[in-house]
């Protein structure tokens, strides 16, 4: 045997050990080079972590691996075979699948039809009873218990999840792409998802884990790869990293974790509201607001804490109870009526609920008080709505070549800075801030923090709704705590650690129902 042989077998056996392999990836959208010979190699029975700020390349590379997106250059493996991945239908015909942090399922069709619908054969007779039987088998090897008759409409988010995992089960998936599948998802849901998790990579299915959570990350992760503005930075395992190094290589430099934010000076109360009530949401609760407080609501998924803010900017108008701004009793029956009041609201649903993506970040931040910008004919004075996006662009660091660009052409994390200064914009004395750093990079994330920080120290209240405890702990001067609708307690910054809140939040606590309230 040869030299040259020998050596085309090692590399033969090599490629071999992989269930699939991405080699010298690359791919370009016009004048964006999304990701440049980059490589990805993925075992069987292995969950590996892939990590990035947006931007990154990550989503561009699953569009690869699910045949949304073809290569420019650059060789995918399967097994040790080079294949082509031209569509949707050839991926899964290659094993491969992928669930999304918001499910893909036909909300009218059955349990047991959405996770067969893509067995359907056009003009084949469909065995109903034999569907039916898989599907019930195929969840109960999962550990999941659903009524596979029910249609796909009422599920949970996590039940949702729980059915794409069996879609790609009954494919004989043997590469499971999940990204950002804990998003919205609470602890006892994550844990669930991580236990099937567990049992797919048992069974020798590779699975690339994409998620923002480092935490998540450690627990659950064998391999770790670090994209970077499109290029491979780093793949080590897990025992490896640490969350330090992962995030300096996401970032490109040294950033700390999550740093407690420095209190500022309160000043008077600015909201008051008492026993608050949506019927058949939530009710009796009960807290204040100070200029320059950061007061965060905390709770696992369906608790209330986002009804509270709908409520209190007239979106979903509360049914009982009072709320007071500066010691005025009002009643708030419309977000009009909200930002008459100095009240702001920034969505955790920034494409639906948000922004336009279609429309540029001028526009965007303009539009809640258009208005101001209108001339005597009713026309937008541009070059006034233009000054005030650059004031924003540099202000928040949007990064953007340019504030005419269509907002939807922004990274997750720019959108969000986006959205926070079309809400600044009108001038708010209370902020509320659902979900801020929801599915943005740590880098962004940390900006931010930084802004919430500084708007405090402005004098603005701010009420901060996070699903991220760990935030909610680092950011707030005192923390509310929901549970199915009612609130359990308000523990004082000294008082309230993960332990004590997520106590309170499991209905574990013996506090008392209201502790540590401002005066």
């Amino acid at each position: 045997m040869n030299r040259t042989t020998g050596h085309q077998k090692a590399v033969a056996a090599a490629d071999s050990a992989y269930v699939l392999n991405l080699r010298n990836i690359a791919k370009r959208f016009g004048a964006t080079q999304a990701l440049e010979d980059v490589s990805l190699a993925l075992r069987a029975g292995e969950v590996h972590a892939l990590l990035g700020e947006n931007g990154a390349g990550k989503s561009t590379l699953i569009k690869v691996m699910t045949g949304v997106h073809q290569p420019d250059r650059g060789e995918i493996l399967l097994a040790g075979e080079p294949i082509a991945i031209g569509s949707a239908a050839e991926a899964q015909r290659h094993g491969i699948a992928a669930i999304y942090q918001e499910p893909l399922l036909f909300p009218d069709l059955n349990v047991a039809e959405n996770i067969f619908i893509c067995h359907q054969n056009r003009g084949a007779i469909t065995d109903w009873r034999g569907m039916v039987r898989e599907a019930e088998r195929i969840l109960a090897s999962l550990g999941v218990s659903l009524d596979v008759r029910s249609p796909a409409r009422g599920l949970t988010l996590a039940a949702q999840q729980s059915v794409e995992i069996a879609k790609a089960i009954s494919l004989n998936v043997r590469v499971l792409i999940m990204d950002e599948p804990t998003a919205s998802l609470s602890a006892h849901e994550v844990a669930n998802l991580f236990r099937l998790v567990r049992d797919l990579r048992a069974k020798g299915v590779a699975i690339l884990f994409v998620s923002h959570r480092m935490e998540e990350v450690f627990q659950i992760a064998d391999t770790v790869t670090v994209f970077r503005d499109g290029r491979h930075i780093s793949t080590r395992p897990v025992r490896e990293v640490t969350p330090q190094s992962a995030i300096a290589d996401m970032v490109g430099r040294e950033m700390g974790l999550l740093e407690r934010r420095t209190p500022a000076p309160h000043g008077e109360k600015l909201l008051s509201v008492q026993n608050l009530a949506r019927a058949g949401v939530f009710e009796g609760v009960t807290f204040d607001v100070r200029r320059g407080e950061v007061l965060g609501f905390a709770g696992l998924i369906g608790a209330g804490r986002t009804d509270i803010g709908l409520a209190l900017f007239g979106i979903e108008p509360a049914t009982g109870g009072s709320i007071r701004l500066s010691d005025s009793e009002r009643t708030i029956r419309s977000p009009r009526q909200a930002m008459a009041l100095g009240i702001a609201y920034v969505s955790e649903d920034r494409r639906q609920l948000g922004l336009s993506l279609p429309m540029s970040i001028s526009a965007n931040i303009t539009l809640p008080v258009l208005s101001r910008y209108l001339n005597r004919l009713g026309l937008i004075r541009t070059g006034q709505e233009r000054a005030t996006a650059e004031q924003f662009r540099k202000r928040l660091a949007i990064r953007t070549p340019s504030v005419d660009l269509a907002a939807g052409k922004l990274s997750g994390g720019n959108q969000q800075k986006v959205m926070l200064s079309k809400w600044l914009n009108t001038h708010p004395t209370l902020l509320i801030l659902d979900e801020p750093t929801r599915g943005i990079d740590v880098g962004a994330k940390a900006e931010v923090h930084a802004m919430i920080g500084e708007l405090a120290a402005e004098g603005i209240g701010i009420i901060l709704i996070s699903s991220d405890l760990p935030e909610v702990l680092a950011m707030s001067d005192r923390v509310l705590v929901m549970r199915e609708g009612r609130q359990m307690a308000i523990f004082d910054r000294a008082e309230a650690d993960s332990e004590t809140v997520m106590f309170a939040a499991m209905g574990q606590t013996t506090q008392p129902a209201i502790t540590g309230a401002a005066a």
